[in-house]
């Protein structure tokens, strides 16, 4: 090590403090939005275009899913598009199918879900009413390889 890495330690011209903007990460965040009809695409898609950070937006309008692409916070894109739209907006709530345990059990399966999604089952108020009772554990498990009490022969 030189002097030359040295000296910016002892001339520092940020005018006072350490104040560095944390730079947002690329993220895609994943909306549901009701679409009824092309002008309320339109309408959504405008409102997300024109926020700063945003580089793509993707209407899906008969899962009612809009995905965003960008230097952005979820939280802000949820909230431009319920203020801009004037309609409901919440984070995707749903995961594929074959990501849950029990996708049937009560809390997870959602009649309104889009085809080959449930419910996520990690939040919280959800992961409570996902959990197999005992009675159901014990059938979904009999015939597994790895219960031996399964393997009786006659």
């Amino acid at each position: 090590m030189g002097v030359l890495d040295h000296l910016p330690d002892f001339f520092d011209c940020s005018g006072g403090g350490s104040k560095h903007k944390k730079r947002k990460s690329l993220q895609t965040v994943e909306v549901k939005v009701r679409i009824d009809c092309e002008g309320c695409e339109r309408k959504v898609k405008r409102a997300l275009e024109g926020m700063k950070g945003v580089k793509q937006v993707v209407v899906e309008r008969k899962a009612n899913k809009v995905t965003v692409v960008g230097y952005v916070e979820p939280s802000k894109v949820v909230a431009r598009v319920a203020h801009r739209t004037g309609k409901k907006a919440e984070l995707w709530p749903y995961v594929p199918y074959d990501m849950v345990a029990h996708p049937y059990a009560p809390g997870v399966y959602d009649k309104k879900a889009p085809a080959g999604y449930v419910r996520n089952a990690e939040d919280p108020q959800v992961s409570q009413l996902a959990r197999a009772s005992s009675f159901e554990v014990r059938y979904t498990t009999a015939f597994s390889d790895e219960n031996p009490a399964a393997c009786v022969i006659m």
